[in-house]
């Protein structure tokens, strides 16, 4: 159900729609006792019928709403009016870094500026209990002044239910086969685990931030088909070409992390993300000790800053 500009939701005023997908509708909304703005994703009502999957949803979500993080979109609240489910963000300006990813990759050096704050991001995250499950470029916004926000920690459930919780034998890839999953948009970007319908901890995260982190800097999918089904089998059975071979001056040890993070077997990637974010950390001040400039060229960073500038629009947090 599409709302017009100036529906009431409770104290919310709804201005402007911004997106909608799997997860929902998010619009520009007022907070009319706060006077600020924020964005509301009102959840999809179909998948909240099931009262049981409500709830565990919102216990997820309000689990969500405790992180306090710079680099996380803070949840205010979760409401219900009049029957209608929906979820009160932090208003972010800026785009998704699906917007901003050049076809030939973003400087590497540029790719580490965003790919540092997400893996903290996502450490912090773990450090309290909470995985992402929807790690990919849509779940991550840049703000105007160059911040990076991490979008929709805790609503990932609301998609698939864990074989663990509903103990069905059903597994996502099978799903995809019948048509029966509403995975098309995040198939690239899950983990082995997640593909097959096993069970999931952090690790799972630390797989879909290495094909998130290997698509920033070759500006190419790690894993893809031509069907969900077809890229499904990819994440389970396919090594992605090593990433330098599609850019040579990637630092041989940035492509060791991210090769480590795509490993199939959980037990074999790295085993925490602060361990992730420590390694990043690590290349970028080799690179700056060895004098290397960190920073591209001028031209050529003043032609990535433009393209991410280009078309710059207020958003709020979106799955696509």
């Amino acid at each position: 159900m599409a709302l017009l500009q100036g529906t009431q939701l409770g104290p919310y005023e709804v201005i402007a729609p911004i997106g909608a997908g799997g997860m929902g509708e998010v619009y520009r909304a007022r907070d009319t006792r706060l006077r600020r703005e924020v964005a509301i994703k009102v959840l999809p009502a179909e998948r909240m019928a099931d009262e049981e999957r409500r709830r565990r949803f919102l216990q997820e979500a309000r689990s969500a709403s405790a992180l306090s993080h710079p680099n996380i979109v803070t949840i205010h609240e979760i409401e219900t009016v009049e029957g209608v489910d929906f979820i009160v963000m932090e208003y972010v300006a800026g785009q998704t870094l699906d917007a901003v990813i050049p076809k030939q990759g973003m400087p590497w050096s540029e790719a580490l500026r965003v790919a540092i704050p997400i893996a903290d991001a996502l450490a912090a995250a773990h450090e309290k209990g909470i995985v992402h499950r929807d790690r990919k470029p849509a779940n991550v916004a840049l703000t105007g002044g160059g911040v990076v926000k991490v979008l929709d920690f805790g609503l990932a459930k609301l998609l698939w239910q864990d074989v663990e919780d509903t103990g069905e034998t059903q597994t996502t890839l099978s799903a995809a086969r019948t048509g029966a999953g509403a995975i098309a948009g995040t198939a690239a970007y899950m983990s082995p685990e997640q593909a097959t319908g096993g069970k999931l901890d952090a690790r799972t995260d630390i797989f879909s931030f290495g094909a998130l982190l290997y698509e920033m800097v070759t500006g190419r999918k790690a894993f893809a088909g031509k069907t969900v089904s077809d890229t499904l089998q990819a994440v389970v059975r396919d090594q992605p070409p090593a990433p330098r071979e599609r850019v040579p001056a990637i630092p041989e040890a940035l492509e060791r992390v991210i090769l480590l993070c795509l490993r199939k077997e959980p037990d074999r990637r790295f085993q925490h993300m602060s361990d992730v974010k420590v390694q990043l950390l690590e290349v970028k001040e080799a690179a700056e000790s060895r004098s290397v400039a960190v920073a591209p060229p001028a031209a050529g960073r003043r032609r990535w800053l433009r393209r991410a500038a280009w078309g710059a629009a207020a958003i709020g947090p979106a799955l696509s």
